[in-house]
């Protein structure tokens, strides 16, 4: 199935035109050519900054309770193995490099088994948890900051150019595609579910700083060598089967107030990034994934989904991390969330 047909149109100075198509549903089950790449080019690298939605298993060496390197994540992996991705399978992080012909899987650059080789096509540096804004990271799962990510892309780059030279990690980067993906933990955890960040702010003005913060980081890895840069927008946060549990009524439907959040943030990012494009030799672009999967949600069968607004593990209803194999405690964490969901309407 294909999604989303977007092109990234790059400099002639550099690389290409490249077909990105991607539905996130789609991509935690099976995905076939998703990009297509003229003939005459390739990547060298795919090198990753994130939050859960494309963690390959930094967040196994963290002390944090954000993990999922236990069933039953992984049981559609290869061997059925739970790598620390937050899926059953890979993630978008691996398909987009396997898409762009660079590897099989993007590596956790945390991995205790990573070797100088994996460097020279790219590392994975998201860790589940992970938000825009500094203070999610600390409320939510005690992960990887973007500022920690940052600091750990400097020492890939001291890395990188202990291997090949600055003439060769200038040529590596020069055809790198890097991906950013970061922003649901900050509203849908963060802004709605701590709701610290809620009496501080509105939602048009906490959207201002999230991309504000995003502007800043695209800077600084821009600074570092960073041209060519994919940007993922928030999803329907509303639409999350925890979500639709806590906020979503008797029916669990997806929460309008959540999915209003997601889209404000999306329009300033998109403009943002149209704003950032015009630093010298760099190509940004946003990529919408609310679109395409709020039309998997709203029409599943088109797309051959049965079921989509639940979870893979425990009831369905709100399990993550820790709680899919904590069931029988389900039940009553549930009942908790919703009694303080509701004393905090």
């Amino acid at each position: 199935m294909q999604f989303l047909p977007m092109k990234l149109s790059f400099s002639d100075a550099s690389i290409f035109l490249i077909l990105f198509s991607v539905s996130v549903l789609d991509l935690f089950r099976r995905t076939e050519a998703v990009i297509k790449l003229p003939g005459n080019v390739t990547v060298s690298a795919v090198i990753v900054f994130g939050d859960s939605i494309v963690d390959t298993g930094n967040n196994n060496n963290l002390k944090t309770p954000a993990k999922c390197n236990f069933p039953p994540y992984g049981r559609d992996f290869e061997g059925g193995a739970a790598t620390g991705r937050f899926s059953n399978g890979k993630v978008p992080s691996d398909i987009l490099a396997e898409e762009l012909g660079v590897k099989e899987l993007s590596p956790a650059y945390l991995d205790p088994t990573l070797k100088p080789e994996d460097l020279l096509t790219g590392v994975n540096f998201a860790s589940g948890g992970c938000g825009y804004d500094p203070l999610t990271t600390r409320l939510s799962a005690a992960a990887l900051s973007l500022s920690d990510q940052l600091q750990l892309f400097k020492e890939y780059i001291d890395k990188l150019r202990a291997i090949v030279g600055e003439e060769g990690k200038n040529r590596i980067f020069e055809t790198s595609f890097f991906l950013v993906v970061v922003g649901s933990n900050d509203i849908n955890n963060n802004y709605f579910g701590s709701r610290i960040r809620r009496l501080q702010y509105d939602i048009s003005t906490y959207t201002d700083l999230l991309v504000g913060h995003a502007s800043t980081f695209l800077k600084e890895i821009y600074g570092l060598g960073a041209r060519r840069i994919g940007v993922f927008g928030a999803p329907t946060l509303g639409c999350l089967p925890s979500t639709r549990t806590v906020a979503g009524g008797i029916k669990r439907d997806c929460a309008k107030e959540y999915n209003e959040a997601a889209q404000l943030f999306n329009s300033k990012l998109s403009a943002e990034l149209d704003s950032l494009n015009n630093l010298p030799d760099v190509r940004i672009v946003y990529i919408d994934i609310y679109s395409p999967l709020l039309d998997i949600i709203q029409n599943p069968n088109k797309y051959g989904f049965d079921i989509v607004d639940k979870g893979c593990c425990g009831t369905g209803t709100i399990e993550v991390i820790i709680l899919c194999f904590m069931n029988k405690r389900v039940r009553a964490t549930l009942q908790c969330i919703k009694k303080a969901h509701i004393e905090m309407l």
